[in-house]
C-alpha cells in the first residue's frame, strides 16, 4: 500500500497528484522543487516501531510505508541500507565529548549514502516504464545508480565532470554504464543531463530535480533513530554539497515527529568545504535560497563541489527549522580528519565523508556542542573512492631492505 497523497511545490505551495508531474512544479521551470507528502494518520494506524522490532529484513526497505513506492514494483536485489552506527568514545574524548556515534555509509554496496536515493530512482523509473535512467554526478550518485542498475540489467547514462576521481569513474565503467565525461563543472554536467533526459525521454535521477531522491536519503535517519532505541540524537553533522542529504535528514526527522515516534527535532549541522560554501554564506548573510548566485568552486572534496547547490531550498530549511547551523572546513582540515576518523573509530572516509568530523572538531572548539549531548556524525562515503587524497593526508610508507636489521632500524626510528 502506498501512502503518498500529493507533491507540494516548495516555492508556491501548489499541490499535484503524483501521476500529474514527474519532477518539478511547471510554474518555475527546473527550480520548482517538490516535496512528497504522506497520509501520516493512515501510516500511524498501519505501521509502528513494534512492527520494525518484528521485521528481521535489515535494509532501507523495512520502512516501506514511509517511502513513495508502489507495491507491485520489484525491489532492486542489491542490499541497500542498515549500515553500522558505531559508538566512538576514543574519537569523542579529545573533543571533550562523551556521547558520539558514527554512521558508516561507506558500508553501502557502492560505498556511499547515495545508494539510498538511487534505489528509489530505479523503482520510480520502473513505475514510469522508462528504458534508460540518467544522472549527473561528481561520482558517488553516479556510482550508486550505476551499481544498482547493474543488479537489474537496467540501462543508464552517466554525466560526470572530467575532474571526478579516477576510482569513481572506474566504478561506472566496471558496472557497464554509458559514461560521458563532461569537459566542464558539475553544474554544467547537471544542466546537460537535464537537456539530454528531456530530449531522449530518459528517467532523470538528478538531485533536487527529482523529488524522490530526498525520500531515499531520509532512510538514514530512520536507521539512526532505530539503532539508538528512538532516544536520540541531539545533534547530527553531515557534509553538504548540493544539500540533498541535509534535506533528507530534515524530511526524515519531520516524518518521525509527525508520527509521534520522537519528541523533538535534532539540530542539523551542515558542513561545507570553505572553497564551496554557497549555503554557508547564504545562511550567514540571511540570503533567501532564490536569491543565491553561483560561485567559483575550489575544493579537494569533489562530492562537495557545487557552485549553486541544487537542493538549497531544502538545505536552508533543514538548518533554520531545527536551530542548526552551517560550518565551513578547509581542505586541509578535511584531510586531517581522514586519519583521525579512521584511527579513532575504524571508519575510512573520503574527504567529503570526513568533513562531518572536521566540522564537529570546529564546533567543539567554538562551543557549539556540549559534553552531555548525544551527537551523530555521518561518514557519507568510502575513502577507497579517493585514495589519492588519503595518501596526501597520511604520506607514504617507509621502504626497507628485506632483512631484520632494516626492520629494527625502521622501528627504532619510529620510536625516537
Amino acid at each position: 500500500m502506498e501512502y503518498v497523497t500529493h507533491l507540494k511545490c516548495l516555492l508556491c505551495g501548489n499541490k499535484y497528484h503524483p501521476d500529474e508531474v514527474h519532477y518539478v512544479c511547471p510554474k518555475h521551470g527546473h527550480e520548482g522543487i517538490l516535496d512528497v507528502q504522506y497520509d501520516y494518520q493512515r501510516i500511524a494506524k498501519d505501521f509502528s516501531p513494534g512492527d520494525l522490532h518484528l521485521n528481521h529484513a535489515y535494509s532501507m526497505w523495512r520502512y516501506k510505508p514511509l517511502l513513495p513506492i508502489k507495491p507491485h514494483i520489484p525491489i532492486p536485489p542489491i542490499l541497500v541500507g542498515w549500515t553500522p552506527l558505531y559508538f566512538a568514545p576514543r574519537l569523542a574524548a579529545p573533543l571533550g565529548l562523551r556521547n558520539l556515534w558514527v554512521k558508516d555509509e561507506s558500508r553501502q554496496p557502492t560505498g556511499s549514502l547515495k545508494d539510498r536515493a538511487s534505489a528509489i530512482a530505479i523503482i520510480k523509473a520502473l513505475e514510469a516504464d522508462k528504458e534508460i535512467i540518467t544522472t549527473a554526478s561528481t561520482g558517488n550518485a553516479a556510482a550508486a545508480l550505476s551499481g544498482l542498475c547493474a543488479g537489474l540489467g537496467q540501462k543508464n547514462v552517466i554525466f560526470v565532470p572530467e575532474s571526478a576521481p579516477e576510482a569513481k569513474v572506474a566504478q561506472l565503467l566496471v558496472f557497464g554504464s554509458e559514461v560521458l565525461l563532461v569537459r566542464g563543472t558539475y553544474d554544467e554536467a547537471f544542466d546537460l543531463c537535464l537537456q539530454a533526459s528531456e530530449t531522449y525521454d530518459w528517467y532523470n535521477r538528478n538531485t533536487a530535480f527529482n523529488p524522490y531522491m530526498t525520500e531515499g536519503k531520509k532512510t538514514v535517519i530512520f536507521e539512526i533513530y532505530e539503532q539508538m532505541g528512538w532516544q536520540g540524537p541531539d545533534c547530527i553533522f553531515t557534509s553538504v554539497g548540493d544539500g540533498c542529504i541535509l534535506g533528507g535528514l530534515h524530511k526524515g526527522v519531520k516524518d518521525l515527529l509527525t508520527l509521534g515516534w520522537i519528541k523533538k527535532l535534532p539540530r542539523l549541522i551542515g558542513v561545507q568545504a570553505s572553497g564551496s560554501a554557497a549555503l554557508y554564506h547564504a545562511w550567514k548573510g540571511g540570503i533567501d535560497s532564490q536569491e543565491m548566485k553561483p560561485i567559483q568552486v575550489y575544493t579537494i572534496a569533489d562530492s562537495l563541489a557545487a557552485g549553486l547547490p541544487r537542493d538549497r531550498i531544502k538545505a536552508l530549511k533543514a538548518v533554520n527549522e531545527t536551530g542548526g547551523a552551517f560550518l565551513t572546513v578547509t581542505d586541509e582540515e578535511m584531510l586531517q580528519a581522514i586519519p583521525s576518523l579512521a584511527r579513532g573509530c575504524g571508519v575510512f572516509a573520503e574527504p567529503a565523508g570526513a568533513a562531518s568530523f572536521a566540522g564537529l572538531v570546529k564546533a567543539a572548539q567554538m562551543g557549539l556542542v556540549s559534553s552531555e549531548e548525544q551527537i551523530v556524525i555521518i561518514a557519507t562515503g568510502s575513502g577507497l573512492k579517493d585514495v589519492r587524497s588519503a595518501m596526501q593526508a597520511v604520506g607514504k610508507p617507509k621502504r626497507i631492505e628485506p632483512h631484520l636489521e632494516a626492520v629494527k632500524a625502521a622501528l627504532h626510528h619510529r620510536t625516537e
